[in-house]
């Protein structure tokens, strides 16, 4: 019998605008990257996007904006969003990804159709204040504590490769795994000329133990995913991806770089021997 894949894709509803200072992100107007910004995006195009990802084979489709949190305006348009995409499409797992948020907000969003909520940790704790000073590791912990309270799936993970210690990956991992989240994106440093974090820290094998620490700890049942970075760590070595654990990809573009397409994606899953999933009944 196969192993099923999982696919999911990214819409940037909001990009580039965060006032925030985290090192390791192009969306932060304090780095000025060489990236499209853009305030909201019109509904009916949001809703076409969704649609054609799940004619890729896509269950999982992830709503994000840019900036630290959530506030009245973007808990509006995301539930407006969720509700226009919900309508016109079935059997597809509604994620947003839109920074710290309360429990009033979240429960807000899980009310218009929202089914999981995606707030990852990044790096450790005590690593967080060097890559991060205008909020703290604190509040995102909370933000997953508030996902849970609320009864949405919590899709939280990290990004290695920028810059941190084995000691912290270590960390990251056990703080990912206290929160026992649906779900869980392994994300891979993508280097940016305009960011203060240059380089990328991480080999392959350091990236497949990564995946293999985090299976053990999530168990078999949890969706596990390798996003961002997937193609520079694992580009021709994906059999090996899925062997350590990984049963979940993210096909597409990320938020502000440039994933393979979706086609050139099936063929390689046809060339490892896995199956995509054609149901969100773990996704």
């Amino acid at each position: 019998m196969k192993k099923e894949i999982f696919l999911c894709a990214i819409n940037n509803i909001l990009s580039g605008t965060c006032q925030e200072d985290c090192k390791f992100c192009t969306q932060s107007v304090r780095y000025h990257a060489d990236i499209e910004r853009y305030n909201y995006k019109s509904i009916d195009a949001i809703v076409e996007e969704a649609k054609q990802a799940k004619a890729h084979g896509a269950l999982g489709y992830c709503l994000v904006t840019a900036g630290k949190g959530l506030d009245d305006k973007k808990v509006e348009f995301v539930a407006r969003a969720s509700v226009a995409i919900k309508k016109e499409i079935e059997n597809l797992n509604l994620i947003a990804c839109n920074g710290t948020a309360t429990i009033e907000q979240l429960r807000y969003l899980k009310k218009h159709g929202i089914d999981s909520y995606n707030h990852n940790l990044e790096t450790s704790k005590s690593y967080y204040e060097t890559i991060c000073t205008t909020h703290s590791w604190d509040e995102r912990y909370q933000t997953c504590l508030n996902v849970k309270e609320v009864g949405l799936q919590l899709c939280s993970g990290g990004i290695w490769g920028m810059g941190e210690s084995l000691e912290d990956r270590e960390s990251l991992l056990n703080a990912i795994i206290s929160l026992q989240p649906d779900s869980t994106p392994l994300n891979f440093y993508i280097p940016n000329d305009a960011l203060p974090i240059k380089g990328r820290n991480i080999t392959q094998d350091e990236a497949l133990a990564i995946i293999k620490k985090a299976r053990a700890g999530l168990g078999e049942d949890r969706l596990l995913m390798v996003a961002g970075g997937r193609e520079l760590i694992f580009g021709g070595h994906e059999k090996e991806m899925f062997d350590a654990g990984v049963n979940a990809i993210v096909i597409g573009n990320y938020l502000t770089t440039t994933g393979d397409a979706p086609l050139k994606d099936k063929k390689m899953l046809d060339r490892v021997g896995v199956e995509v999933a054609t149901s969100c009944e773990k996704a």
